[in-house]
């Protein structure tokens, strides 16, 4: 009988499974185009090729790690009792999210490279989630827009994957807990009126190439994905020759770094306008909530590829984009803090992430569509998770 060697003895079981993990952190912190089996089998301690007996290719391995969060979501809610309260079932969500916080953020942006099968049936996953806490929410808050109010609940939930502010475990579960269930319990009438506060800086008009080229490539880019979008597009969408592309941007990617830009630029705009209106700190934090909603809805693809693509940009060009969303969230910790004194910088700027995740969720449950009301709506949906 020969020995299958000290390797063999010491193999872990649930190898597939800290491979999955692993990848879902590479994905999630990466994006799909730019992470590599290799840096993921490194994050296991195993060789590319060991990582292949596992799965057969990249995208098999992002399809598996890509639904990992929801399977683990939905087991959580299965295992609620029927009556089970609201408040036990979204601390039960907050715990999966939190203990998988660096692989969870995959799904937020992540999965539209997914096929359109998979992407399918990752989506009815999620239905069944929202429709799961939808039903709770009705039934404790008997209140208008179950539906967008239990989206908006899970949104400030999943937010604590996009970020890495440091809190100890249980003081962010108890946080995104409260924060959730002030969402749950808001009526979205409660801030009619709202989007009379906000001011928004005029949509740019292409007067220049250059600015058509930018102007047409952002709603391929938030379709598509932009490593899925080729110059060839761009050009095309402009009227221009591929080749021609190069005289205005030096590749694919400064245009990209333009739109997140462009983003920060707008937002800040907004954001200084919104303020010079507020007469206090809790006037200054609605203020802000409105505009950054009304910004979300006018601007939604330019929002969107700022948002998904920053992660993939080379460390050089990602530094800018990133300082100005950091200066941001500044103007929000200090107007919250404010306004809620008790608060300290990392408490303040987790409940701030919690009132972006509101915005997203909530705008995709709405489909963006600006009709009225809705932006009142999430307004309202944000300034009950800032409680």
């Amino acid at each position: 009988m020969t020995s299958a060697g000290p390797a063999a003895a010491t193999r872990p079981h649930n190898r597939k499974q800290l491979i999955v993990e692993a990848a879902g952190q590479v994905f999630s912190e990466r994006g799909y185009h730019a992470a590599s089996m290799e840096e993921i089998a490194a994050g296991v301690g195993i060789s590319a090729a060991a990582l292949y007996r596992h799965f057969p290719n990249k995208y098999a391995l992002f399809a598996e790690a890509a639904n990992v969060m929801v399977d683990r979501l939905v087991a959580a809610l299965d295992d609620a009792p029927p009556d089970a309260a609201l408040r036990d079932v979204l601390a039960a969500i907050i715990r999966v999210t939190v203990s998988h916080r660096a692989s969870g953020g995959l799904y937020r942006w992540e999965a539209r490279y997914l096929e359109r099968e998979d992407r399918r049936r990752l989506r009815t996953k999620f239905g069944q989630l929202v429709d799961r806490v939808t039903e709770m929410v009705g039934r404790e808050f008997p209140l208008p827009e179950q539906g967008l109010r239990a989206a908006a609940a899970l949104g400030a939930i999943g937010s604590v994957t996009m970020h890495h502010t440091s809190i100890a475990q249980r003081r962010i579960e108890d946080l995104l807990l409260e924060s959730a269930l002030r969402v749950a319990a808001t009526d979205p009438g409660s801030a009619a009126g709202s989007a009379s506060l906000v001011e928004l800086p005029a949509q740019p008009v292409p007067r220049t190439r250059r600015a058509e080229i930018l102007a047409a490539a952002i709603p391929l880019f938030a379709r598509d994905g932009f490593a899925n979008v080729t110059n060839a597009q761009i050009a095309e969408a402009v009227g221009l020759a591929p080749s021609a592309i190069y005289r205005h941007y030096p590749g694919k990617v400064d245009i990209l770094v333009a739109a997140c830009l462009q983003a920060a630029g707008l937002l800040a705009q907004a954001v200084d306008r919104s303020l010079q209106r507020a007469a206090g700190p809790r006037e200054a934090v609605v203020a802000l909530a409105a505009a950054y909603v009304a910004y979300s809805f006018e601007h939604n693809a330019l929002t969107s590829v700022a948002e998904a693509e920053v992660a993939g940009l080379p460390p050089d060009l990602q530094r800018p984009v990133i300082l100005a969303q950091r200066e941001h969230i500044a103007v929000w910790e200090q107007q919250l803090r404010l306004a809620r004194p008790e608060l300290d910088p990392r408490q303040a700027r987790l409940l701030v992430h919690a009132g972006f995740g509101v915005v997203v969720e909530a705008g995709r449950a709405l489909r963006w569509q600006d009709a009225p009301g809705h932006r009142d709506a999430v307004t309202a949906l944000v300034i009950g998770a800032l409680g």
